[in-house]
C-alpha cells in the first residue's frame, strides 16, 4: 500500500475540516468525501458490462446508479448554488435524476473511468463552490420557488444520503455481477 492511500485510509476515519471550509460546510465536506471513498471502493475494477448488466429482478444497473449519484451533484449545485430549478438544457442530469425516465437517458457502454471522471468533475465543483460559502449560507434556507423549504445543509445532506442509499444498491448488485470467485 502506497504512503498516499495509507494517508488516505487513515484521514477517512476522522471528521477533520479542511483549512478552506468554514466548520460546518468542513465537517459536511469530509462526510461527503468518506462517502465518495466508499462508493469507489464498492465499484473498483468493474468492467463496462458488470456496469451495464441489469440482474433479473433488478431495475438498474451500477452505470446508471453512478451516473445517477453525480447528477444529484449536479442537480443540486444548480437547486443549491445558481438559486435555479432545473429546466431546459439540463436534460442530461434529468435523465440521470430519473435514472433514464425523465430527460435523456444516461448512456451504457461508458468505462469505469469515464463515469468516475464524471464523479470527480461533479464533486469537485460542489467542494469549490462550498469553499466560497459559509455557515451562515449553508444554515439558511434554499431560494428556488417551490423549493425554498429546505436549507442547504439539508440539501447536501440530502446529496450525501442518496449516494450512501445507492452505494448499498451497488453493493447488491456487485455480488450479482461480479461474485467473487471461491478458492
Amino acid at each position: 500500500m502506497s504512503r498516499a492511500t495509507t494517508l488516505q485510509s487513515e484521514r477517512a476515519y476522522r471528521i477533520e475540516p479542511e483549512p478552506q471550509y468554514t466548520p460546518q460546510i468542513g465537517a459536511l465536506a469530509e462526510m461527503m468525501n468518506y462517502t465518495r471513498l466508499t462508493t469507489l471502493q464498492a465499484v473498483e475494477g468493474l468492467s463496462v458490462e458488470q456496469l451495464d448488466a441489469v440482474p433479473e429482478g433488478f431495475g438498474n444497473s451500477i452505470g446508471m446508479l453512478l451516473a445517477h449519484i453525480a447528477a444529484v451533484d449536479r442537480a443540486y449545485q444548480i437547486l443549491s448554488f445558481e438559486g435555479r430549478d432545473l429546466g431546459e438544457g439540463d436534460e442530461v442530469i434529468q435523465g440521470g435524476l430519473s435514472m433514464g425516465k425523465n430527460g435523456t437517458p444516461p448512456p451504457t457502454g461508458q468505462s469505469l473511468e469515464t463515469l468516475l471522471a464524471e464523479l470527480e468533475a461533479s464533486r469537485a465543483e460542489t467542494l469549490k463552490a462550498f469553499a466560497n460559502k459559509d455557515d451562515e449560507w449553508l444554515a439558511s434556507n434554499m431560494t428556488v420557488p417551490d423549493f425554498d423549504y429546505p436549507n442547504h445543509h439539508w440539501a447536501w445532506f440530502h446529496v450525501m444520503e442518496d449516494e450512501v442509499s445507492h452505494r448499498g444498491q451497488i453493493r447488491i448488485l456487485r455480488k450479482h455481477v461480479a461474485p467473487k470467485k471461491k478458492g
